[in-house]
């Protein structure tokens, strides 16, 4: 557990997720900062360990892991006695968790990625305002999309499976944070919002946020 090191940076969503999950499996690990502002993603020691370039990377030993969801995957696999199941024992269970992180992770986050918004001002010369606007209106959809998955399901507890923090709780609640970063307004979405408060009371979610991480920025003023 001690070999576990996690290349991540502070306001990634991606490494948001995995944060949450290494706390909720009670594991021990070395944070590594990748400043995605600074390009230090694009270094040649960087690419060479992970040539997409991106964050997050954890690093096991000799064994290095890419994507959050796969990382997050191989974490209850290898620790599956640490913390709680992130993937439920029940296979419709565990389906249902995995169809709600896919829908946040592969439809809705990777278009508010700052690869993508770097794209959108430099090739396409979107203002600062536009490209607001166009990244609200994608996670207002998505956002739309799994209030729709979880509201009146059974299915549904504290949190989006049952009463247990799952897979599918890594994935919404840095969504949510990136939601509120963009300007999205969460109102439309109680289940979400009843679900982000229950996480957010709770010392593993809490201490994966962002602005307390060592990387952050100190606050303002």
């Amino acid at each position: 557990m001690d070999s576990l090191k996690l290349y991540n940076y502070w306001r990634s969503s991606a490494s948001y997720r995995v944060r949450i999950a290494l706390n909720l499996k009670q594991l021990r690990y070395q944070y590594v900062a990748v400043n995605l502002l600074k390009d230090e993603q694009q270094s040649p020691d960087y690419r060479q360990r992970h040539p997409q370039a991106l964050v997050p990377l954890l690093v096991d030993g000799s064994r290095q892991i890419r994507q959050s969801l796969a990382i997050i995957e191989y974490l209850e696999e290898c620790f599956e006695a640490r913390g709680v199941h992130l993937l439920p024992l029940i296979p419709r269970e565990r389906q249902r968790v995995r169809a709600i992180a896919l829908s946040i992770a592969a439809d809705v986050a990777p278009l508010q990625n700052l690869r993508v918004q770097r794209y959108l001002e430099t090739e396409l010369g979107a203002s600062a305002e536009q490209k607001s606007a166009w990244t609200r209106h994608w996670i207002s959809l998505g956002m739309e999309a799994v209030e729709a998955q979880l509201a009146d399901n059974p299915s549904t507890g504290t949190y989006c499976e049952g009463d247990t923090p799952t897979l599918a709780d890594c994935i919404l609640i840095p969504q949510v944070y990136a939601a509120q970063r963009f300007g999205v307004e969460l109102t439309p979405y109680p289940t979400i919002r009843r679900i982000y408060d229950a996480a957010m009371a709770t010392d593993a979610f809490a201490a994966a946020r962002p602005e307390v991480q060592p990387d952050a920025p100190p606050p303002a003023g």
